[in-house]
């Protein structure tokens, strides 16, 4: 059974960025208040209880969520941009995309051997950005508790990416 709330706030674009593509908008989440307090009561509820040390964001509207949910569980945000954003020593992958190749960046300070890390995106997809994600902070000693996004869509098949750890989302959509 889908989320009402959640679902009714997604925009749902048709053929963007290209034609035959079918784009899950989020912003639709955030200019609801309502939704957006309910999908932080959600993701809160999720892991309140589990052992997390501190949760990485995927740039940029992975940070939307992963800011406040942060705050709430009174754990550090790590910030996981792209290639060139971050002063100092950092962590890298590259990773392939449809078409090119993408590189993510952590900065190595903020990575603790032995921690706990959930990984956070606003969205799940092909999980290559997830798995690149994970790479980096397993560079620095970390551990990765799991991958949590708003919106999943396991019909792209993440899983052949992000292997056998736990995926939590708020929403799922199984086709376009």
């Amino acid at each position: 059974m889908k989320d009402t709330l959640i679902d009714g706030a997604i925009r749902k674009i048709p053929d963007f960025p290209t034609k035959g593509i079918l784009f899950y908008d989020i912003t639709g989440l955030l200019i609801h208040p309502e939704a957006f307090h309910y999908c932080l009561d959600k993701l809160t509820g999720l892991y309140k209880n589990e052992k997390i040390d501190a949760v990485a964001a995927i740039e940029s509207r992975g940070f939307i969520f992963a800011a406040p949910f942060a705050d709430r569980l009174g754990i550090p945000l790590i910030l996981i941009r792209k290639k060139g954003k971050l002063p100092g020593k950092t962590y890298s992958c590259s990773y392939d995309l449809e078409y090119g190749q993408a590189t993510i960046e952590v900065h190595a300070s903020d990575i603790q051997k032995g921690h706990r890390i959930l990984l956070l995106d606003d969205l799940i997809a092909t999980g290559g950005t997830l798995n690149a994600a994970r790479k980096i902070l397993k560079q620095g000693g970390a551990e990765v508790a799991g991958f949590c996004g708003i919106i999943g869509l396991p019909f792209l098949n993440y899983d052949r990416l992000i292997g056998d750890l736990p995926v939590k989302t708020l929403i799922s959509y199984d086709s376009e």
